[in-house]
């Protein structure tokens, strides 16, 4: 039977993997993955890991000195792996997708509440406060959304626009063939949006795409929504545009300095991060903690896709959900060896 270190586990984390569990040994740990307790995984032939855990060289090079053969990520981002050099150490697998719908439902959860001020109404009346003075909101019927990212959230969560009878415009870099999806360039996007909602994966081309100078560009009154990564945006310029009331609000599942925070409990602590500690205070802005993924069929999904590949991975098979840096990256010339021999290495 193999064994798995499985890092940075929550309840939810065991509850659904022993549920779909029938042939790992899982050891589960509580600590982060990162170079200084990837040490844990002694004796392990694989390990899970998740977003906010740190697979950098070092990571990497530890691991690969203790026998540990792959690396299953329980989520479909990996910008947190250092691709190149785990390349030929470890094979990296990963959930290419559990369920849109829940990550897109997030995301109009928070636009929902932001701009109708449910959070602030649901405080007032546990207090008997009953006045819905400072409670206005707007009709999103007839309001334009800028979707950033097509992919299968954006997809949905163009849908559930739709359904609110708003307008829809959309930016990618690698727009959907025959879609009744009005694309266009990024700066037409900012200019023309009320509503902003990013579903972009990490990149050196998308870090901090909503910075100062693209905050410039918005309508005075958009709205933005993150449900896909912290670092798309640059928070500090988000914050300014706050206070000087250029942006109306903003709802966030994501942020850039969220490793040591998120999934953890900090309410006994002093939280040393100026910016999000005036994020979190902002009567227009509404943070959750990276949850927009925390659904029922969501968790089932990832475990059994996890699993999955963890048996492809042990049984010698093709591993349909296997990355490497050349997968995005790599050059014309040079033939893909996974889809030549179903393992990128």
């Amino acid at each position: 039977m193999e064994k798995i270190a499985f890092f940075d586990t929550k309840p939810y984390d065991r509850e659904y993997f022993d549920k779909y569990n029938t042939g790992y040994k899982i050891k589960y740990l509580e600590s982060k993955l990162g170079p200084d307790t990837a040490r844990l995984a002694q004796g392990c032939s694989a390990v899970c890991a998740f977003v906010n855990d740190t697979i950098d060289a070092e990571t990497i090079d530890v691991l690969s000195g203790l026998g540990v053969k792959a690396i299953a990520m329980r989520c479909a981002g990996y910008n947190n792996v250092d691709m190149k050099h785990a390349y030929k150490k470890l094979n990296i697998m990963r959930v290419p997708a559990y369920s849109p719908y829940a990550v897109a439902e997030h995301a109009a959860a928070l636009l929902l509440a932001l701009n109708r001020k449910t959070h602030k109404a649901y405080n007032r009346t546990r207090d008997f406060n009953f006045s819905i003075s400072g409670l206005t909101g707007f009709d999103l019927n007839g309001k334009t959304a800028g979707i950033i990212g097509t992919g299968k959230i954006g997809q949905v969560f163009i849908n559930i626009c739709k359904g609110f009878g708003m307008k829809v415009i959309a930016y990618d870099p690698f727009p959907l063939k025959d879609s009744d999806i009005e694309y266009t360039d990024l700066d037409t996007l900012f200019g023309r949006s009320d509503i902003i909602s990013l579903h972009c994966p990490l990149t050196e081309q998308t870090k901090h795409i909503i910075n100062k100078e693209s905050l410039s560009k918005m309508k005075t009154g958009a709205v933005i929504i993150n449900t896909s990564r912290g670092q798309l945006i640059e928070s500090e310029a988000l914050l300014e545009a706050l206070k000087s009331k250029k942006i109306r609000g903003a709802g966030l599942d994501v942020y850039e300095e969220e490793s040591d925070l998120f999934f953890e409990d900090k309410s006994g602590s002093i939280i040393d991060d100026d910016t999000l500690s005036i994020l979190v205070t902002l009567p227009n802005v509404i943070i959750t903690s990276h949850q927009a993924f925390l659904t029922e069929e969501a968790l089932s999904a990832i475990a059994q896709v996890t699993l999955k590949n963890l048996d492809q991975f042990f049984a010698g098979e093709p591993l349909d959900n296997e990355i490497c840096y050349q997968c995005k990256d790599r050059p014309a010339s040079v033939e893909c060896r996974k889809n030549m021999h179903g393992r990128c290495f």
